[in-house]
């Protein structure tokens, strides 16, 4: 076998937050599969990937939260930077979305992820997963973790400084899970 690095992807935040949001309920790979848009093998490789990197167990099942939030907190700009693009339609994201909606109020700058059917009209972010804006539609705790993680890749100090602390309480709230 060739020598090959092993190396974290945009959809495997997308299903580590998917399981946390799952708040301990039963799952399955097809479940993740069929609610986030993606291929069974994509929900496999991604889940291998995130053992080997000490995002989950070894059983698949449980994700190390302090070791996600760390990811998130300090790399995932860094890692998957995004700068705000051009004026679309779509589902607002970052601090234009729930919690931090409620939290900032911010005539200035709205960000939207781009889907057809939105009814905001912001700057363009490009989801860490081209599924997102169909599967958040389904999920409102999923929504509310990855428009905080956006507030982070694109949020200046103060939306990242509340966004960091919005998911440090959700995520480590129910740490046994």
């Amino acid at each position: 076998m060739k020598n090959s690095q092993i190396v974290i992807k945009p959809q495997d935040i997308v299903i580590l937050l998917k399981i946390i949001s799952l708040q301990g309920h039963s799952w399955k790979s097809l479940d993740l599969a069929h609610d986030l848009y993606v291929s069974p093998s994509e929900v496999s490789e991604s889940l291998r990937r995130c053992v080997y990197a000490g995002l989950l167990d070894s059983s698949k099942k449980m994700v190390y939260r302090r070791a996600l939030l760390d990811l998130l907190l300090f790399g995932i700009k860094y890692v998957f930077p995004q700068k705000p693009g051009p004026m679309t339609r779509g589902i607002p994201t970052a601090h234009s979305a729930p919690p931090l909606s409620t939290l900032i109020h911010s005539v200035k700058d709205t960000y939207v992820w781009e889907e057809k059917d939105g009814d905001v009209r912001g700057e363009a972010i490009i989801p860490l997963y081209p599924t997102v804006p169909k599967a958040v539609k389904k999920d409102a705790s999923l929504y509310e973790f990855l428009a905080l993680v956006d507030a982070i890749r694109v949020g200046k100090s103060r939306e990242h400084r509340i966004a960091s602390d919005q998911l440090k309480k959700r995520i480590l709230d129910n740490e046994q899970q």
